[in-house]
């Protein structure tokens, strides 16, 4: 259980880490005018949202491993399965912004970038402090499972 644990964590970080950063992409591309520029960008965001989606599947893969094959349950995995398919959902608004920029058609102004772009790199910050939070009863449940590792009161 503690390779699936920790082939679920890497995959989710390093999902996450380019969840982090395509925003980050998209307000370098709405802010340029330079064609050069926005060609590079845009190759860079087409190859992290390429490599976004091939991080997420063993991610969800391994998730899924953990909440059957191991039946961790409670109340809590509700909550993280509704911001698992929150996540998945704005995994797939990046690729829907991708394509306007590609199409040259963005409609978000860059004099207004605080509140969407603020947002759009918020949410997956929110998301990951708020899932670490809710898994945090799985590890409570199992103290003790490890060597040399005490068993809680």
């Amino acid at each position: 259980m503690l390779v699936v644990k920790s082939l679920h964590i890497l995959f989710v970080t390093s999902w996450f880490a380019g969840l982090f950063y395509l925003p980050r992409i998209f307000v370098n591309l709405a802010m340029d005018d330079n064609p050069a520029v926005r060609e590079r960008l845009l190759v860079m965001a087409r190859k992290l949202y390429r490599f976004m989606t091939i991080l997420m599947i063993p991610a969800l893969a391994f998730g899924l491993w953990l909440w059957l094959g191991y039946g961790i349950s409670g109340g809590w995995m509700h909550a993280k399965l509704a911001l698992v398919v929150v996540l998945i959902g704005y995994h797939h608004m990046c690729k829907a912004l991708l394509k306007r920029f590609e199409a040259g058609t963005n409609t978000v102004p860059c004099r207004a970038p605080c509140a969407f772009r603020m947002r759009v790199s918020i949410s997956p910050s929110e998301s990951l402090i708020a899932m670490s939070g809710l898994s945090l009863p799985t590890r409570l449940d199992h103290a003790g499972d490890l060597p040399g590792e005490r068993k809680l009161p």
